[in-house]
């Protein structure tokens, strides 16, 4: 870990999400890190996007549903690797409070090019890979409103959501709600995670 480690643990606001979680299934949060933690994540990302992979649905089988691009996260990509040290410190507040039985975080980076999408699904179909809660942390610097890329979400109460993936902004979700990514005019970056509470089941 590095200078960003200390600092980074204190941007949840644990019961502004429990409360969301509770209500909605969902929560909004913004301007989760410094600034200056965030810029070099996105460079991180940015140096990186050559080995991007068009992404899957499961066991590598592509699929019209999704058009985006992306990278797993693994230990040697550091600064992405304190999100997931981040996540992992509020999976044990989920825990204790949903009963959740977290156990591993994992995520990578996508990336959407202009055109490209993620149809609606939900994260864990069928109940077979272990996703509790999804977050989604948005990487570029800048969001306009007419690049389109949102996230559409279906809530707890089966109300639906447009969400605009503002800079610096994470959303957290059950994994087991409706939602997709809206075609973007622009490319779009972002790390995606998901909260585990087992192993994926093969088959």
């Amino acid at each position: 870990m590095n200078q960003h480690s200390d600092a980074l643990k204190t941007f949840f606001h644990l019961d502004k999400i429990l409360d969301e979680m509770q209500t909605q299934g969902f929560s909004i949060i913004d301007d989760l890190y410094p600034v200056e933690y965030m810029q070099t994540l996105q460079q991180e990302c940015s140096d990186h996007l050559d080995q991007f992979r068009k992404a899957s649905i499961q066991d590598g089988v592509m699929t019209e549903i999704r058009s985006d691009h992306i990278l797993w996260i693994e230990p040697d990509l550091t600064l992405a690797s304190q999100h997931i040290a981040q996540l992992e410190h509020l999976s044990q507040d989920l825990n204790r409070y949903f009963f959740a039985g977290i156990r591993d975080i994992e995520a990578h980076f996508a990336c959407y090019h202009a055109g490209e999408f993620y149809a609606l699904h939900r994260d864990n179909p069928q109940q077979k890979n272990g996703r509790v809660f999804s977050t989604v942390y948005y990487l570029h610097s800048e969001w306009q409103n007419d690049w389109q890329g949102q996230l559409r979400l279906q809530d707890i109460q089966n109300q639906w959501h447009i969400i605009e993936p503002k800079a610096n902004r994470m959303v957290l979700f059950q994994s087991d709600l409706l939602h997709e990514v809206l075609e973007t005019k622009q490319d779009r970056l972002s790390i995606t995670a998901w909260m585990r509470n087992s192993d994926p089941v093969l088959g």
